[in-house]
């Protein structure tokens, strides 16, 4: 059976919603990054702050408290700006490397 100007149209269609789709997925996925970046940003901002500001460090506290969801908070247990800032410490010294360094 022949295909008729109306079942090409039809096709050309979804074809075009289907690429329409794929681009507003594809955005979706961009905002969705770039908001995560936003808040991984913001977050170590806050986390720095904190380790220098009295206020900030208040703040952190009681928002990791009252954290809504039970599997966030617990991400935070018995964590503490102090073990944070000790952390930055060592990741900044470089690991010893070459034959001296054996253990």
């Amino acid at each position: 059976m022949a295909e008729t100007e109306l079942d090409r149209a039809q096709k050309r269609y979804e074809q075009a919603k289907a690429r329409l789709q794929a681009l507003r997925n594809r955005e979706a996925a961009r905002e969705r990054k770039i908001d995560t970046r936003r808040k991984v940003i913001l977050g170590g901002a806050l986390m720095d702050l904190a380790t220098r500001d009295t206020n900030a460090a208040a703040m952190l506290d009681r928002l990791v408290r009252n954290l809504p969801r039970e599997q966030d908070r617990k991400t935070f247990d018995g964590w503490t700006l102090d073990q944070r800032a000790a952390g930055e410490d060592s990741d900044m010294t470089p690991a010893p490397s070459g034959p001296d360094s054996a253990a």
